[in-house]
């Protein structure tokens, strides 16, 4: 694999860890975890807690603020577009500059 692929792969394995242990708490949505990461670096974490909770994605933005422009997300399920109890987060993403998911 190349190094790009294992820094992927890795990133993915820590959202995937942010998730684990939610089930309870978030049901019946999925247990999703985000990981913004810029230059290498982890700059902003999130996890979805509840219903009616900011999804992980939206979380992770607001840790990460202007760090997310050019950043990459790493999130376990792909980011919604539609609005429910919570605002879409595929358009927080873009307007945040978030440069791939």
């Amino acid at each position: 694999m190349d190094p790009a692929a294992n820094r992927d792969a890795a990133f993915m394995a820590e959202a995937v860890a942010m998730a684990r242990g939610t089930e309870q708490r978030t049901w019946p949505n999925p247990p999703v975890g985000a990981l913004v990461v810029k230059d290498g670096k982890v700059v902003g974490r999130g996890r979805h807690e509840g219903p009616g909770q900011p999804h992980a994605e939206v979380v992770a933005l607001a840790e990460a603020g202007p760090a997310a422009r050019g950043a990459t997300i790493y999130v376990t399920l792909e980011p919604c577009n539609h609005q429910g109890r919570t605002p879409p987060c595929a358009p927080a993403l873009a307007a945040a500059g978030i440069r791939r998911v």
